[in-house]
């Protein structure tokens, strides 16, 4: 493969994979713009490798912390508050992995046109926008319940559908739950773990039925730039949410949500 068809299609995953704008929506138009063919199940492996890995440095202090709670180590209300962050991050995951089970292939096989991507690009785009507008929460992580948690965990669900966002739509339950916008995207990018490995394991199971091992060096630079641009856009959005909120990215979607709908159109017409 070409390097910049590679570099691209890292920087498009790294930036979309934790912010609220469909990754799907963009990895569906990176092929109408260029005419690339599909980049294949290892370099799918490496992006969802290289996007784990900067969620796991981002989040580190809590992850060190869910660690450091299991043996007891630490304040007495450090390891209480890690102690419930991992229960609720349990507890979140659970319908996205039931669901998943039930789903993942008509999700993967029928759902996947152009024009589905589009419709749920605008619809949940719009769900957002509403949310962030009209749930002006103040409740930081630490203060979740258990079903502040579920809540959250059943809206995941809805990103099994291309073109959601999981993080978009798992921001949004979080609003409406009333987290305030730091807390809403830093539960949702702690939630992305278990998804992203769950992802990533299927994707490897697949390569390795396929045996498409023969792309090393493109593999490793895919993770690697996916890794350094993902860990940009964790910052980026952790560091700005609180001040612009997330109706730029709820603009953002509406304009991407249309030129799909113009794509489809397009196509179909000819």
């Amino acid at each position: 493969m070409e390097i910049l068809q590679i570099l691209i299609l890292a920087v498009v995953q790294g930036i979309t994979e934790f912010l609220p704008i469909s990754s799907s929506g963009h990895l569906a138009l990176v092929p109408y713009l260029t005419g690339w063919p599909d980049q294949g199940l290892l370099l799918d492996v490496a992006t969802h490798v290289g996007t784990l890995f900067a969620v796991l440095l981002y989040f580190r202090k809590d992850l060190i912390g869910i660690l450091l709670s299991l043996f007891s180590y630490g304040e007495k209300q450090d390891i209480q508050e890690a102690r419930q962050l991992l229960v609720h991050l349990v507890i979140g995951s659970i319908p996205a992995v039931v669901a998943g089970g039930l789903l993942f292939y008509v999700a993967k096989t029928d759902l996947r046109s152009v024009l589905m991507v589009a419709a749920m690009t605008l619809f949940f785009g719009a769900v957002l926008g509403f949310a962030d507008l009209f749930f002006k929460g103040n409740k930081p992580v630490r203060a979740m319940s258990h079903w502040d948690a579920l809540f959250i965990g059943m809206f995941q669900i809805f990103a099994l559908f291309p073109g959601t966002s999981r993080s978009g739509v798992t921001m949004t339950a979080a609003l409406i739950r009333g987290l305030d916008r730091e807390g809403a995207a830093r539960f949702s990018m702690l939630l992305s773990i278990p998804v992203i490995t769950g992802a990533g394991l299927v994707l490897s199971m697949d390569l390795i039925e396929s045996q498409q091992f023969d792309l090393g060096l493109d593999a490793l630079i895919t993770g690697g730039v996916s890794f350094a641009v993902a860990y940009l856009a964790i910052g980026a959005l952790m560091n700005w949410i609180s001040r612009i909120g997330f109706m730029p990215f709820v603009w953002y979607r509406m304009a991407l949500g249309c030129f799909l709908l113009f794509m489809y159109f397009g196509n179909t017409s000819a």
